[in-house]
């Protein structure tokens, strides 16, 4: 596995600056929050019709759907995807999460010089216009590849979870993202899953199991007979909660240190997060909750038996002496890719032409996530992540110019060494 520096010169040669900024501000600017990727879908979709690349809306849902597109390789040589989300975190309803739900970074992109501001663009759009551009600089340039490159922009990668009454099509995550994609469409050799990596690069990430804890209390009392102090413990749910809370924060520090995982393709280090709770109706505050629901992602590594987890917070319930249910609602493991060793090499080839230097493993945080390369891995499609280098600076969002320039080069690089020149 070798570049021709010829070839690769004549293929660099083709990425422009200014069309692959104006390709990442275009389609960061058209907001996709979690469960309505369909505009962007649609902008994307004709954008590879017009660039003349084979495509396809490829969806469970006519306004969720995916897009699929080709460079197509004209030999035997393997096939290399390049997959990026196209949903983006932040609703401008999502009063409950953020402080300012409207801020103009969450849900748009701009520049300030040489910096790109923006969440879409940064989580995940600029990646994905990397890649396009790529592909499009390997068919400008002439040269034809032994195999194809396939283009996966993708709904449903952020993590939201169907649970209690959020049901429906709106809450699905990866069911019609990346794992209907995989099902529909050709079946790749490789996969470089394009996310911010700081230029690095990994094979393994978290899973994530995540559960429901019912704390119960001592039954509804009408505000004019909550009468203190009480006769045994308070009848309030949300107060009852309280032990139990704290209990988890202690347990948490011990799982992610007792099921740290060190491997080839990176570390997870798997987190614990209380990420919501709910106790009581605000319509409806003349008498306590008799029921307090807390409701933790936690993260899980490869092999893991996670029915252990449901019992050791049973024993929670039971330490702090509280009556209390624990129900899990979504098991997605984790999974280290196997075989990966031609991709990692073609990638590794490709970061030393453009940087000079060797291409380093990801850090825990970027291998304890939850990203869709786990979903190629899982189906047998040797995936990986790699991408450049993104930035909470001053409260924003924000990634370098040159930096989303470079991701392109490495992208059309690793296809070019990946997949072979005819």
């Amino acid at each position: 596995m070798s570049l021709d520096p010829k070839t690769a010169e004549q293929v660099l040669d083709r990425i422009e600056e200014q069309e692959l900024i104006e390709l990442a501000l275009q389609i960061s600017n058209i907001e996709s929050p979690r469960g309505e990727e369909g505009e962007c879908a649609e902008a994307i979709y004709q954008w590879c019709v017009g660039q003349g690349f084979p495509a396809q809306r490829v969806g469970m849902f006519e306004d969720r759907f995916n897009v699929f597109a080709e460079l197509e390789g004209t030999g035997r040589g393997p096939a290399l995807a390049f997959n990026s989300h196209l949903d983006t975190w932040m609703h401008r309803n999502d009063h409950l999460i953020f402080r300012d739900a409207n801020r103009a970074d969450y849900h748009g992109a701009w520049e300030e010089g040489d910096t790109l501001v923006g969440n879409p663009l940064v989580n995940d759009k600029g990646p994905m216009s990397a890649f396009m551009i790529a592909a499009k600089a390997i068919r400008d340039a002439g040269v034809e590849l032994a195999g194809s490159v396939y283009l996966t922009m993708v709904a449903g990668e952020i993590g939201m979870e169907p649970g209690d009454e959020f049901q429906g099509k709106a809450y699905l995550s990866t069911e019609v993202g990346a794992r209907y994609l995989v099902n529909h469409t050709p079946r790749a050799s490789f996969c470089v899953c394009a996310e911010g990596t700081g230029f690095r690069k990994g094979w393994i990430e978290a899973g994530k199991a995540f559960y429901k804890l019912t704390v119960y209390g001592g039954g509804a009392v009408y505000t004019p007979y909550f009468a203190r102090p009480f006769d045994g413990p308070n009848p309030n749910a949300i107060i009852r909660a309280i032990p139990i809370l704290e209990k988890i924060e202690e347990w948490a520090l011990e799982y992610e240190r007792k099921h740290r995982y060190e491997s080839p393709g990176g570390t997870v280090v798997p987190r614990v997060n209380i990420g919501a709770i709910r106790g009581g109706e605000p319509s409806m505050l003349l008498q306590n909750p008799d029921l307090c629901l807390i409701y933790l992602d936690v993260r899980t590594v490869p092999g893991q038996a996670t029915e252990e987890i449901g019992f050791e917070l049973r024993e929670l319930l039971e330490q702090a002496g509280v009556e209390g249910r624990v129900e899990q609602f979504v098991n997605r493991p984790s999974y280290e890719a196997k075989g990966i060793e031609p991709l990692s090499e073609a990638l590794d080839e490709a970061h030393r032409y453009e940087f000079g230097a060797e291409c380093e493993l990801a850090g825990t945080p970027e291998c304890s996530m939850w990203r869709d390369h786990l979903v190629f891995n899982e189906v047998g499609i040797p995936a990986l992540t790699y991408g450049p280098p993104s930035f909470v600076g001053a409260g924003r969002f924000t990634m370098p110019r040159a930096d989303l320039v470079r991701a392109a080069r490495v992208y059309a690089l690793t296809a070019l060494a990946l997949c072979g020149v005819s």
